[in-house]
């Protein structure tokens, strides 16, 4: 059953302009208006804590692992905890980056990343002793808590999406 969503997305044309504000200096960094993101832009602090707060955490993620770390952990994140929407979005950027989501390869660091960010996506309340064992033998605290950090973001995400029934974007090639 295809369920509506339950709040329209913002027309960026027609959008208050403190919200077109928030729109250009967005897409001036390099992103794109999600459906998610419409979503989200009926109110600039609910935008600017959850997508704000997702870019923040991102980029200190990517100076950490790296970019093709960081997009499998998160990717790892949504797929586990299901949410059609990100899940969609990293597909589509994984493809964007090149790689080849039917033969994918990940160095012993970045599967251990998407271990943990299974475990996060699947039941965050019970990650395994042995798999935060292995983590602080690969990264330092401080690095844990930048991913564990983003992993919260990533299910919040998740959650906002689901909750409101978001539509995906369309999936690519």
């Amino acid at each position: 059953m295809d369920r509506l969503p339950v709040i329209s997305e913002i027309d960026p044309e027609t959008a208050p302009e403190e919200i077109k504000q928030i729109i250009k200096a967005h897409l001036a960094e390099g992103y794109q208006l999600t459906g998610e993101k419409r979503t989200l832009l009926h109110n600039g602090p609910a935008f600017n804590a959850v997508e704000g707060g997702s870019y923040a955490v991102a980029k200190e993620l990517e100076r950490y692992i790296g970019r093709r770390a960081a997009v499998f952990f998160e990717f790892a994140v949504s797929e586990e905890n299901e949410c059609i929407v990100c899940t969609i979005y990293y597909r589509n950027l994984l493809k964007k980056m090149g790689i080849d989501l039917s033969a994918l390869e990940y160095t012993p660091r970045e599967e251990l990343l998407v271990e943990y960010g299974r475990a996060i996506g699947q039941d965050p309340r019970n990650i395994p002793d042995e798999l935060f064992a292995r983590l602080k033998e690969e990264f330092t605290e401080e690095e844990i808590v930048v991913i564990t950090a983003m992993g919260v973001m990533m299910v919040a995400n998740n959650f906002f999406n689901d909750i409101l029934r978001v539509r995906p974007d369309r999936l690519i090639g």
